[in-house]
């Protein structure tokens, strides 16, 4: 399964419109930013993250896409924004990367920064359907680290949105891959 098609998906579960202020939290090398551009590109997408060295690649990629995507450097749990500013919070395959606390701490500065009524969307991967699955996702436990991981194959990032105080958390859809399931979660910060 290609990249392209969870992120779509993730972006058509979103459904920005015109005038929403989008936060692609680590935004990595720009990708889903410059996609959610595309898919709409009255929406004003600002992409984060931690690391400044991928943020000049995903600058170049946007001036090569021709879109507009702000690009700030700063760390998940610690975001530089204002409260109640974004429309729409999106994130894909970064949860997993984190301790349960800094789950937690970026959990809440997501809640802090979107504005009541706004919604968050994160793809990230999920917990195991089957044997299969889970086998398969000791390739990635492998790589990124069993402590951080087993959040992700427990099945706690409902838990942990709901902890942070959004409501509606429900995990939408679940896509099978050779390393695991990734799975589509969305949630709302009530008004």
């Amino acid at each position: 399964m290609s990249e392209r098609a969870f992120k779509q998906a993730l972006i058509q579960q979103a459904e920005f419109k015109a005038g929403h202020r989008v936060l692609d939290l680590a935004t990595g090398t720009g990708t889903l930013a410059i996609w959610v551009n595309q898919s709409e590109p009255l929406a004003i997408v600002t992409g984060v993250d931690g690391d400044s060295a991928i943020l000049s690649i995903a600058k170049r990629k946007a001036t090569k896409a021709n879109v507009e995507v702000q690009f700030d450097h700063a760390l998940s749990y610690c975001l530089p924004y204002p409260a109640a500013h974004f429309d729409r919070g999106i994130s894909s395959l970064f949860f997993h990367h984190l301790t349960w606390e800094n789950k937690q701490r970026t959990a809440q500065e997501l809640f802090r920064v979107l504005k009541p009524g706004a919604e968050l969307h994160v793809a990230d991967w999920g917990c195991p359907s089957n044997l299969l699955m889970r086998g398969l996702f000791l390739f990635i436990q492998l790589l990124d680290g069993f402590k951080t991981t087993q959040d992700n194959a427990s099945g706690k990032l409902i838990e942990l949105f709901q902890q942070a105080g959004f409501s509606e958390v429900a995990q939408r859809q679940t896509f099978s891959t050779i390393f695991g399931n990734i799975a589509l979660y969305s949630a709302v910060k009530s008004e």
